[in-house]
């Protein structure tokens, strides 16, 4: 199985760029499957095996967000200009630049899910369905999920987290290994990491700009500016169908999930009981499986 782009490049982006590739041809006549990555500040790696469906006939666009990967860096920005709407602004004009605009599926993972909830709570014309992904819908509500879970690590290890925490040494050596014993739970249950999760993961920390000024040091110590964010007000609003996809150890626990299950109108949910945070890489089977049906379900009510 090929995941080789049919292209790749950039984009510009005000005095910026991003990069993108596509898998599968754009003219196809289907509508692109726009994926949205996580973070915020990391990259596309960790869902780059999503390009399998461009052999099921679906076009798949993969982009890398502002601050990471092959997109502009700009380690000098501060907090004001790292914003939700920032990155609403990059998706939009990456929609338009590439020409699918006016008829697309978005993909989000994590941070990327609750930004593409914003985005199709704004009813955008082109947009034919929304998969949210292992994706809060609140942050105040992730803060509270993630002090239940790190209240059920081994005896001795939130401790050690906590201390560092409020020294303000969560780079020390000892809270990074405190932090994988969360990460190897709830994060990726894999052993070891696939490559492609690895990637990811580095990106952050080779430039952290943006995951430490809008979430913090740790996906459980939410101190950035994403603290206070959700989309409870608007998720109604999303009017195309959507499926949630999360994991049984997911740190998007279920909790955190279930607002968009109540929320949005057309909606339905999959649990992937073998996976925590990436289920794509967890459950690649199932997952593609389950991403197959939901776009066939949405070309069929396009054609029906």
């Amino acid at each position: 199985m090929s995941l080789d782009p049919s292209a790749k490049g950039t984009v510009p982006f005000g005095e910026h760029h991003t990069w993108y590739r596509v898998t599968g041809d754009l003219r196809s006549g289907r509508p692109a499957l726009v994926v949205v990555h996580g973070g915020p500040g990391a990259t596309h790696d960790s869902l780059v095996n999503l390009a399998a469906l461009a052999e099921d006939g679906w076009p798949v666009v993969h982009y890398d967000q502002l601050g990471n990967g092959g997109s502009s860096h700009l380690p000098d920005r501060g907090a004001d200009f790292w914003s939700v709407e920032l990155f609403l602004d990059e998706l939009d004009n990456l929609l338009k630049q590439l020409g699918v605009a006016d008829d697309y599926v978005l993909f989000g993972h994590s941070w990327g899910g609750i930004l593409s909830a914003k985005h199709a709570a704004g009813k955008p014309a082109g947009l034919r369905g929304l998969i949210l992904a292992d994706s809060p819908a609140s942050y105040p509500q992730w803060r509270r999920e993630m002090d239940a879970l790190r209240a059920q690590l081994p005896p001795g290890v939130d401790e050690k987290l906590r201390k560092h925490e409020a020294a303000g040494t969560t780079d020390s050596q000892e809270y990074l290994e405190a932090t994988m014993v969360f990460y190897a739970r709830h994060v990726c249950r894999m052993d070891p990491w696939p490559r492609e999760y690895m990637a990811t993961f580095m990106e952050i920390y080779n430039d952290p700009t943006v995951y430490f000024t809008m979430n913090g040091p740790t996906e459980f110590h939410v101190t950035g500016t994403l603290r206070d964010f959700s989309v409870t007000d608007c998720a109604a609003d999303i009017e195309v169908p959507t499926l949630l996809v999360s994991g049984r150890y997911d740190e998007a626990t279920e909790a955190v999930v279930r607002p968009y299950h109540e929320l949005i109108p057309d909606v339905r949910w999959e649990i992937f009981d073998a996976s925590s945070h990436v289920p794509n890489l967890e459950e690649p089977e199932r997952f593609r499986e389950v991403m197959r049906d939901f776009l066939k379900e949405l070309e069929q009510q396009r054609n029906g």
